[in-house]
């Protein structure tokens, strides 16, 4: 398992909620994206699962417990956020932190997201693979190392086209 998949965290693995303040372990609601824990499960043990968020609020710790509500915290192996790489996700040197810890090639990480800028654009610029996880319409965005997805539970299929995960 050389490879890692990193997924955003607020809609795109976890619903993030307009109004909800603070830290997300403590909000009063907590959801998972529809479809995220079965897509998850099926990439588990294929490949190595991350997290790159902006999570300005929270810290690793924060972001397991947050995960844990829903269940997807067991997937996870390792949680990159803004607050503990200490540079935004909109700077040009957020991906590039992630790939010097990962020490892997940049092309055997693929970042799946909702922000097409900072999960898509930013990720493809340092060499990942981007995936734009778009639930909210059909629009569709493709180009090199970049797909869309509209629904998590096409993802195991992307992925496995792409050469990132065996075929069975």
């Amino acid at each position: 398992m050389n490879a890692w998949v990193l997924f955003d965290w607020g809609d795109t693995l976890m619903r993030d909620f307009p109004g909800s303040k603070g830290k997300m372990k403590d909000w009063r609601k907590v959801e998972a994206v529809t479809d995220a824990r079965k897509a998850l499960h099926r990439i588990h043990g294929q490949v190595n699962i991350g997290l790159a968020t902006q999570a300005e609020d929270s810290d690793e710790a924060d972001i397991r417990e947050a995960l844990a509500r829903v269940e997807l915290d067991t997937f996870i192996k390792r949680i990159y956020c803004s607050r503990g790489l200490g540079v935004s996700k909109s700077s040009p040197d957020f991906y590039p932190r992630i790939l010097a810890a990962l020490k892997v090639p940049a092309d055997r990480v693929v970042m799946v997201g909702d922000n097409f800028q900072e999960d898509v654009e930013a990720a493809r610029a340092a060499g990942m693979r981007a995936i734009w996880f778009n639930e909210r319409s059909s629009e569709e965005r493709t180009g090199e190392h970049m797909a869309t997805l509209h629904h998590l539970d096409h993802l195991q299929g992307l992925l496995t086209a792409w050469g990132i995960l065996k075929r069975n």
